[in-house]
Order: structure tokens, then sequence, then C-alpha cells
């Protein structure tokens, strides 16, 4: 009986061929060398192809055999790590990237890795230690200077960041990911910040499927020719952080003979404040009244009057542009809390918020959020909270039963929940922002009105946890993914 072809022999792809016989010549290799070193050595590179084939399991074992022999050794550690990391066993690379650094202290890489997993877990001074750290060995270390400029936008220091972008980026604008895929892939150029506000896309952008080129739009060198691509992502969300980029972004596509999703331009008008304004006129939706005010007139004597000169009353909430997940975002209660407020908050401008109030008759706030993907409406999440400040992560729906039944008819059922005055405000919403990817969140009023809190393209489509309690919102979740997933594939396949 003959035997099944791998799918790279299948399809005859090149480079995956050349990894599985890559893969063959090392297995023989081993099964006759007799020099330690040199067998760590292909035991290493072993591995690393495992996991390249998306053999993952065995890629683990492999690395947990030579690292019983050679506990301190350099790249096994580091490589282990990588492949724990891609395997979402965060905790687990952390350890081991910290078992390099203990035993390799000035080799710069292992520090980044770690480093970069700290800065995605929001353990700023942790992550900043290490990326200085790596600049102390390497002080042109690339990705550390990348790394620290996102650990100081995040804490507010745009000026230190943007020193650190630039000599992490000069020369580094563009960088094109592994890909892990058997077929031929997609090739797929996503353009994103450098200070954040980028979309979230790591759920979509399939390394078995897509061959991404990312380039760093506002740090792009427009006389270098761009990566081969079939489609351009622009990944960049947030118009209030990323206007530089968006200009940039806007330039590059200009020109492209290939479809775009999410047009910067289109994105430019996504703004709180611009926002605002342009929707407000859409039937059945209030949206909050919004301006950036001076953080320095805010927070002084006269702060008070200002803000009722500019049409707001208290409460109202306060805003540092360009955070999100409910960072540097705070409800001001009375003028006697403003100056306050205002000084804690980062930034030279912030911007005032009017307060809508989302409450339900059980004295609990919620927000919907919908996706917009590629003109359908697809319902997310409802987060039901005793607090204000309402996201999911934070939110009171794993204790609460009752909170998980009321999302579940939400998830099941959008436009019996909603009803049809939000429904076509939905709709209205979209057809006005003009992405192909996009998500509101929202609440409703007692007659039903849309109360709109935020709708912009930077919107995360979150998967949870293994917890049978949200096996309801899986099929949700994975609607939403798939649909990204398919406009990509057949804008590429049209181009």
């Amino acid at each position: 009986m003959k035997a099944r072809q791998s799918p790279a022999a299948e399809h005859g792809w090149a480079p995956r061929l050349a990894q599985e016989a890559r893969l063959h010549e090392l297995d023989a290799r081993l099964a006759r060398s007799s020099a330690a070193i040199d067998a760590i050595n292909l035991e290493i590179e072993r591995a690393v192809l495992l996991a390249a084939l998306n053999r993952h399991q065995e890629a683990q074992a492999a690395f947990v055999a030579i690292l019983r022999k050679a506990p301190t050794h350099f790249s096994a550690l580091n490589e282990f790590g990588t492949l724990l990391t891609k395997m979402g066993a965060i905790e687990a690379a952390c350890r081991v990237y910290a078992e390099a650094i203990l035993h390799h202290p000035d080799n710069p890489l292992a520090r980044v890795n770690l480093a970069n997993l700290l800065l995605r877990a929001t353990r700023y001074s942790e992550a900043r230690e290490h990326y200085e750290r790596a600049l102390q060995a390497d002080p042109d270390h690339a990705e550390a200077h990348q790394g620290l400029g996102a650990v100081l936008a995040d804490l507010g220091d745009r000026d230190g960041a943007r020193e650190h972008f630039r000599q992490g980026f000069r020369g580094h604008a563009v960088s094109t990911l592994p890909y892990r895929g058997d077929e031929p892939p997609i090739p797929l150029l996503q353009l994103v910040s450098s200070g954040g506000g980028n979309i979230p896309s790591a759920l979509f952008l399939d390394d078995t499927r897509f061959l991404t080129s990312v380039v760093v739009a506002d740090y792009f060198d427009f006389s270098t020719p761009l990566p081969p691509h079939r489609l351009i992502f622009n990944a960049i969300g947030d118009a209030d952080l990323c206007g530089p980029a968006l200009e940039a972004a806007a330039r590059i596509v200009a020109g492209a003979k290939v479809p775009v999703i999410n047009d910067p331009h289109a994105v430019m008008h996504t703004g709180r404040s611009g926002n605002a304004e342009r929707l407000r006129g859409i039937e059945g939706v209030r949206t909050a009244h919004t301006k950036a005010v001076a953080r320095e007139a805010l927070a002084g004597a006269n702060g008070p009057r200002l803000l009722a000169e500019l049409g707001f009353a208290f409460p109202l909430l306060l805003r540092s542009p360009g955070y999100h997940t409910g960072r540097n975002f705070v409800l001001v209660e009375n003028a006697a809390r403003l100056s306050v407020a205002a000084a804690e908050l980062p930034g030279e401008e912030l911007l005032a918020i009017e307060y809508l109030d989302a409450r339900g008759s059980d004295g609990s706030a919620r927000k919907f959020r919908v996706m917009m993907i590629d003109g359908a409406l697809y319902p997310l999440h409802l987060a039901i909270s005793q607090d204000w400040k309402v996201h999911y992560f934070t939110s009171d729906m794993a204790d609460r039963p009752d909170h998980r039944t009321e999302e579940a008819k939400f998830l099941a059922d959008m436009p019996a929940v909603l009803g049809p005055k939000a429904m076509r405000a939905l709709k209205a919403i979209q057809a006005a922002l003009g992405l192909d990817y996009a998500g509101i969140d929202f609440g409703l009023s007692p007659d039903g009105e849309l109360l709109l809190f935020e709708a912009n393209a930077t919107m995360v489509i979150a998967k949870p946890n293994d917890d049978e309690r949200w096996s309801y919102r899986r099929p949700s979740i994975d609607a939403a993914v798939e649909a990204v997933t398919a406009m990509l594939k057949r804008k590429a396949i049209g181009a």
C-alpha cells in the first residue's frame, strides 16, 4: 500500500518540502553523531524545525530532552521559550526566559523576549528593567528600543517613546513574520503604528494561511520597495493616537493595486470627538458630548467654569486619548474632584466626555459589543457590572448565572434583545464609519435608543478560556473570527 504523502508533498510547495527534507537529514545525522556539542546543536535545529512544521508537542518533548542534557544552553532555552510563547504557555515561557537570563545575564535576546511578554501583561516596571538591561549590553538593539518605546508610550511618556521608536525602527520598519503553512501562502501587508492603537489581529491572521509582512507606517522609508503582497490590511485603528501613522498609511495605500482593508482615510474620522459630532444625527443614537481640553486648564481653579462654558455638567468622564481597556479613564462626580482627577491623568490634553447612564432597572450598567465585518453585524458580548466602567474582564459575569443567561439571549437573537430602533442605528453607524472591520460599544436607554460609547477599528475579539461557563459565547466569537478570515481570503483571491 502506498504511503500517504504529507500535505507539503501533496501540494509540492517548495519551502515546506525543504523543511521536511532538512528534518529527515537531521534525523539521519543524529542517529550517527558522536560529538556531543554537534549533537546538541543539531538537536536544537531539529526541535526548531518541528515547531516550524507545527509539530508542537514533539518540539516541546525535544527541547525538554535537550535541556536535561544541557540545562544552561542559551539557544535551547531561548528557542524553547519561543515555542512556549507560540503555544500560549506564557507563564512557562517567562520561566524559561528567566532561566536563560540567569545563566547568560549579558545576552540581550532573552531579556527582550521576556520583556515582550511582561509588556503584554502590562507589568511595565519589570519589562522596562529588562529592556534597559538589554540596551546596556547592546545600545543599538532595535527590538529593545522598540519595546522600551512601547513601555514609555503606555506610561504616558510620549516624547521618550518617540526617541526609542526612532532608534528602534530606523532601518527596521518592515519585517516578515514566520509562515508555518503546508500550502502556498496568501502574502499580506499589515500596516501598524509604532505607538499602539492597532487592531489586535492574532486570531485571524493565521500564520498557516497568511504570509504577513508588517510595516510600521510612521517610520517607513518610502524609498524602499514593499514586500510582495496581494492584500493590504490597515491595522492602525486609533484616530486619536495614530495621526502620523495614518497619514503615512494613506500614502502607502495611495498607489495600491490590491484591495485595502480599512482605508486609512476612513479611520481618520473615527476619533471620539469626531464620532460624537457626526454620529449624533443618526436616528435612534445618543452620543456623548466630547471635547479635547488642556489638562492644565482642567487641573486649575477655573476648570469647572471652563467645562460649564463648554456645555458639560457633573458627573462627567475624563480620559487620556490613546489608551484602552479603561486605563486613564475616570468618572468625576463633582467639581471638587476635577482638579485632582485631571492632575493624575497623563497627556497634555484630556477628553471631557458626557456621562451616558447605561444602568438598567437593577442598577447595573450594561455594555454591548457588536462587530462590524464586511458589511454585516456580529454580536460579540454583553458585559454587566455594578461599576460605571464596564469591561468584560472586570464585569459581574463569571459568578452571575443570570447575567450569563441574559448575555446568551443577546448572542442568540440580537435583534429581539436590542429592538428595531437600535438595530437600525447600528446599521446606519456601520454605513457612516465606512470600515471593513470595526466594532461598537454601546448601552441602551429605557426607550431603546443606542447610547454610543465607542465606535472604531480597535475593538478586540477575545476568546474565553476553557471554562464550561463560557461555552455559550464561543459560537458567536468563532463566527466573527471566521467572517474576518473569509473577508481577507475573498479580497486577496479577487486581487
